[in-house]
């Protein structure tokens, strides 16, 4: 009976002292050399924010009176037409949308609210962003410009508001997770308009 144990522990310490072969598991378990993903850089995935800001704002004309794209509070819905150069992607009874995709990926939409005489009376404009950098870009770039032309901003948060005689502007940081992306809201200086997300 004491053999019997003896040869039973020998038998498990073989077989423990068999499958641990050291050499041999090193060269099966290596495994191959993975494949390294880059994370492509700033520039490659975010559009220089100064020349999107450009793109938002789009071709105004000389006249003091316009506002964004063109357009000017009280234009009538064939002059939006006329003047807008993005893609029509709604038409409703009270607004218009366009939308545009940059080279990077990113959207920008527009849209132009009429009040019941079908008058231009405000405009949104959301921009879709790849990254938090972007958004820090386009957020300077905004705050920058809009400060040269509106006058000194108040900040809120993540919104910073300008007025002048004619405009009040509001740029909003709309990021959640990993959408990233501002808001700007343009509406007669004579009116707050805090529209809805």
């Amino acid at each position: 009976m004491k053999y019997c144990m003896i040869g039973a522990s020998a038998i498990v310490f073989l077989l423990t002292a068999g499958g641990c072969d050291t050499k041999t598991n090193e060269k099966t378990e290596k495994a191959p050399d993975s494949v390294v993903i880059e994370q492509p850089a700033a520039s490659d995935l975010n559009s220089d924010q100064s020349a999107l800001l450009e793109t938002i704002l789009g071709e105004s004309e000389a006249s003091e009176q316009t506002i964004l794209r063109g357009v000017s509070f009280g234009d009538p819905v064939s002059k939006v037409k006329a003047a807008e150069t993005f893609e029509m992607f709604e038409e409703a009874p009270d607004h218009l949308g366009y939308t545009q995709e940059t080279s990077r990926l990113e959207t920008i939409d527009v849209q132009y609210f009429f009040d019941k005489d079908k008058k231009v009376n405000k405009i949104t404009v959301d921009v879709y962003l790849n990254s938090p950098e972007a958004t820090k870009q386009l957020w300077r770039a905004g705050q920058r410009y809009f400060s040269e032309n509106y006058g000194a901003p108040k900040e809120e948060g993540k919104k910073i508001m300008w007025n002048n005689k004619l405009v009040g502007v509001n740029m909003e940081d709309v990021s959640e997770g990993k959408d990233y992306g501002l808001k700007f809201q343009f509406y007669p200086a004579n009116k707050n308009v805090l529209a809805a997300k």
